[in-house]
């Protein structure tokens, strides 16, 4: 019973000391400075925190807290940070790590990430920090359904302040609207609007989670293009080439289209009929592509254009009708690139590809995405290595003369943004005697129906003489 005892006590003890650690860190720093700016003018928001940290404790500090309330986080695609060092044109910016954190007893479910500092912060001193954040789904429709004349209208929510363990000694947030028509937006004192642009603040002296909610109403007529799926399979072939097959399921992710649709008011009025759709898509490409194709469930579609450059190719194309909000499109995107580009022997004499994550088109979320590299038969040890979290799982496909079959890694990830395009590598072992498999096979194959057809006409010839 006493040990019991013991064993209580101290379980305690070390949550008590844990709790308290907890609370003395946040109070160890204070942001002296913050000024976040938040970019509505597409329908992925993207938010710039500029932050001025400072270590009012008597320890080191190697870390600190970002807090989101729970309606970002569940929508939050990416969060980036660096310290900032030096002035004006000779700045110097270091990418920090940034990883999501688990805190006990968050107040109203908020979510953390953890940024680690490069160096630990002493007392008395100040870092400044730059965060890049970004959220999807957050602009809600309203009214939910328009008509093919009316422009779009949207709902943005957040707070006047920024969310945070820290106390915040002044603080400034700006919020840039697509177009000058704001309908209406929530006033906290000092609050004001000029042309695009409202401003709240400048806040004194903010205590730690202070939130002040406001709503921002709005026009954004830009194309609110998600992909509620995106299959791409990247092939090897050790022969010359890659083969890229990417399958796309579409949608208009903005209010819902309501009443007839008329193509001839739609052709004839572009500019105010249908303003919120879109008929266009940009795919931006590897350079040096090569067999482009673009086609649907029906067949191949013309309406389609190709530049190719030096350090990009740009594939701009048009799905056979506009979309407008919960419209649908499924369609496919195919096209080669040279092996060289992409493939190399790394110093261990391991091969492995080097090739861009994420999706092709611009502005665009996918909802899901699916990434698949195809290995040449005979692989061994795959590896992927990305900068940022994935699920990642292996398969095998038979193509052509396979035996064995082929190696395939899936990489898989939700809630992709354009940030997320960003180099990958997939590292594997491979013996070229491997490459002999298939041209042995089909010399076998032809050799083997000569030979056939040898003893054929031989047996047909002694009939004859007969």
């Amino acid at each position: 019973m006493a040990a019991r005892n013991w064993i209580f006590a101290v379980a305690v003890a070390v949550a008590v000391f844990l709790s308290l650690s907890t609370f003395s860190s946040a109070q160890d720093l204070q942001i002296v400075n913050a000024e976040r700016r938040i970019d509505l003018s597409s329908h992925i928001v993207k938010a710039f925190l500029t932050l001025k940290v400072e270590n009012i404790g008597k320890d080191p500090a190697a870390d600190m807290l970002l807090a989101f309330p729970p309606t970002q986080i569940k929508n939050l695609a990416m969060v980036q940070a660096l310290a900032v060092t030096g002035k004006k044109k000779k700045k110097i910016y270091l990418p920090l790590d940034v990883k999501p954190s688990e805190q006990p007893d968050a107040p109203n479910d908020a979510g953390y990430f953890l940024v680690s500092f490069a160096t630990p912060l002493g007392p008395g001193e100040t870092v400044t920090l730059e965060v890049l954040y970004i959220l999807t789904h957050s602009l809600e429709p309203f009214p939910v359904e328009i008509t093919q004349s009316e422009s779009q209208l949207v709902y943005y929510r957040d707070s006047a302040v920024v969310l945070s363990p820290y106390r915040i000694k002044q603080q400034t947030t700006f919020f840039k609207t697509p177009s000058t028509r704001v309908e209406s937006f929530t006033s906290v004192e000092p609050a004001n609007r000029a042309g695009k642009e409202i401003k709240y603040g400048p806040y004194e002296d903010r205590a730690p989670y202070s939130y002040a909610p406001v709503i921002v109403h709005f026009e954004n007529n830009s194309p609110f293009a998600v992909v509620e799926e995106l299959v791409r399979e990247i092939e090897i072939s050790h022969w010359g080439s890659l083969q890229i097959t990417e399958n796309y399921r579409l949608t208009h992710g903005g209010a819902r289209h309501k009443g007839v649709f008329s193509r001839v008011e739609y052709q004839s009025r572009r500019s105010i009929s249908g303003s919120s759709s879109f008929n266009a898509l940009l795919a931006v490409l590897p350079p040096r592509v090569n067999s482009v194709y673009y086609r649907d469930n029906i067949g191949n579609i013309s309406t389609s254009h190709l530049r190719t450059g030096f350090k990009k190719s740009e594939l701009e194309f048009e799905p056979r009708y506009p979309l407008f909000g919960g419209w649908k499109a499924t369609f496919i995107i195919g096209y080669r690139v040279p092996l060289e580009d992409y493939l190399f022997e790394a110093p261990d004499g391991r091969r492995y590809l080097n090739f861009t994550f994420g999706c092709p088109l611009v502005e665009t979320i996918v909802n899901k995405l699916t990434l698949k590299v195809v290995l040449p038969e005979g692989s061994k040890d795959p590896s992927a290595v990305l900068p940022f979290a994935v699920n990642q799982d292996l398969q095998v496909k038979y193509s052509y003369l396979d035996i064995v079959g082929r190696t395939v890694v899936v990489l898989q990830k939700d809630n992709v943004v354009p940030t997320h395009n960003v180099p990958f590598q997939v590292y594997y072992t491979f013996k070229p005697i491997y490459m002999l498999a298939e041209p042995l096979m089909l010399v076998s194959a032809f050799f083997f129906v000569f030979v056939t057809s040898l003893a054929y006409v031989h047996i047909d010839l002694n009939i004859v003489k007969k």
